[in-house]
């Protein structure tokens, strides 16, 4: 087996985290009363109940590695993610960084930020 790591992030309530996370292509893979996994491929996310995590005030991220941006933001962007900076859901497109790695991101339901980073071809 290939090492692998899975991000550890918090849930609010498990049942809005699969509906959201499903709804661009994330399929339960576990849950019970404190801990639920989620896989999209071969991203894996593994989230823990935090009942108390301030969307607004949240510090938590994590950072997915994808062969390719456009296509998952694309998933995003179908299950109407928007943009407005204000809110919670919301994504910020790809754009090429000074390193020279495409990159987006997007700040899910309870506030944790997804960076999307495209592999280098």
């Amino acid at each position: 087996m290939t090492d692998y790591a899975t991000p550890n992030l918090p849930s609010r309530d498990f049942e809005k985290t699969q509906r959201f996370y499903s709804s661009f292509g994330f399929t339960t893979t576990y849950v019970d009363d404190g801990w639920l996994i989620m896989a999209r491929g071969t991203i894996t996310l593994e989230f823990f109940l935090h009942t108390d995590v301030d969307p607004l005030t949240s510090w938590f991220s994590c950072c997915l590695r994808v062969d390719n941006a456009g296509d998952f933001f694309d998933a995003l962007i179908a299950a109407g993610i928007g943009q407005d900076d204000t809110a919670h859901p919301r994504i910020h497109l790809p754009t090429m960084q000074p390193s020279g790695l495409r990159m987006g991101a997007m700040i899910d339901i309870d506030g944790t930020l997804v960076r999307v980073i495209e592999n280098e071809k």
